[in-house]
């Protein structure tokens, strides 16, 4: 039987809202984002009520993206190594439930540096291990952790799972592909989520709708062109033998469609055919790396115009909202820096399911 519907009087003064007496108080779900880049993990995660307080990030380029994007969330420019959970704790005052999200870069097992033959080294996913450090040193009762899906083949993240259940912690993780999140890229990632209250479990498979390229960035006009100039919808200039490469390149194609007096042998020793390749409007994009500016660094030639996809279309293929704020006004949009901010980020998208994940834990 339902409880008694009361009356409860709006305190912004608006009309008085009904609530249900009895029925358990929303829980307030603060979270602190390291390693928070300009923001699409906070971005995501908030959009489903999870307050995001704060960000740590040694690099301090990504403040103004941050901070303009997300209101009551403060850019906290901080060496991971050198942080203590003190340091956060905070900015949890008030909170009913503390999460502690973040994905430390461990770039040597991603998919773009095995295939450029990097070697990896001891200390690769070092800063995974501090981030485990944190959750150890404040047992926050919710843990969300994101990162390349190569990881979970290796010791750190093995250790990193037994450090949590350890301490008590229910854990889930799974490598996802974001192509079931509604973002039009063929990235895959590892997701981890970890709670002291109980059971959480990754949402799955939601049912978003599947896209394409052409469903983010078809109407993007010409870069320069349209009424309103959006300085972030910026690509860097082709050479000119580049220029020539792009002209014959077919969307989905490879350097197999140039003429031979512009093919090079490391083209054709290469075993990945995607660089120097276009996307193509009808399915999705590859993975947005922070090399997404360069023509010869994957598939990331526009499908229709001779140019690499703009900083502003990668952040779109990436999901973040077409006028997410990325520069100051005033301020010039430097494309290789953009790119590394970019190609970081987690999904927003992706995020939201995080952030329903973790409101679902936490029996908000």
């Amino acid at each position: 039987m339902q409880g008694q519907l009361c009356i409860i009087a709006d305190r912004d003064g608006g009309m008085p809202k009904k609530q249900i007496a009895g029925r358990k108080r929303r829980v307030k779900i603060h979270a602190v984002d390291i390693f928070c880049g300009i923001g699409g993990l906070t971005h995501g995660i908030a959009k489903e009520g999870v307050v995001v307080k704060a960000g740590f990030d040694i690099d301090s380029s990504c403040k103004y993206a941050y901070e303009a994007n997300n209101p009551g969330a403060k850019f906290v420019p901080a060496d991971v190594r050198k942080l203590h959970f003190c340091d956060i704790e905070p900015y949890y005052k008030g909170a009913d439930v503390k999460a502690l999200v973040g994905c430390a870069p461990c770039q040597p097992f991603s998919a773009h540096t095995r295939k450029i033959g990097a070697a990896s080294r001891s200390d690769d996913c070092s800063l995974l291990g501090e981030f485990g450090r944190l959750v150890k040193e404040g047992e926050p009762d919710i843990v969300s952790m994101e990162n390349v899906p190569g990881l979970v083949r290796h010791q750190a993240f093995g250790d990193f799972v037994v450090m949590l259940k350890k301490l008590g912690y229910k854990c889930d993780s799974d490598v996802v592909s974001c192509l079931d999140y509604g973002i039009p890229q063929t990235r895959t990632r590892l997701v981890l989520l970890a709670s002291r209250l109980g059971e959480i479990s990754l949402l799955r498979r939601p049912r978003w709708k599947a896209e394409v390229v052409a469903d983010r960035i078809k109407g993007m006009p010409a870069i320069g062109g349209g009424h309103r100039r959006d300085k972030a919808h910026i690509a860097l200039e082709l050479s000119e033998v580049n220029k020539r490469r792009i002209r014959q390149s077919k969307p989905g194609g490879s350097w197999k469609d140039w003429d031979s007096g512009i093919v090079n042998k490391c083209h054709r020793d290469a075993y990945y055919p995607a660089p120097y390749g276009r996307m193509r409007w009808d399915a999705p994009a590859p993975t947005i790396t922070t090399q997404f500016c360069y023509y010869s660094t994957g598939r990331f030639g526009h499908p229709t115009q001779h140019r690499t996809i703009s900083v502003r279309e990668a952040a779109m293929l990436q999901t973040f909202p077409r006028w997410y704020k990325l520069a100051e006004r005033g301020e010039p949009i430097v494309v290789r820096d953009m790119a590394r901010h970019i190609g970081n980020a987690v999904p927003v998208k992706l995020a939201k399911a995080i952030g329903k994940s973790i409101r679902e834990g936490a029996n908000a």
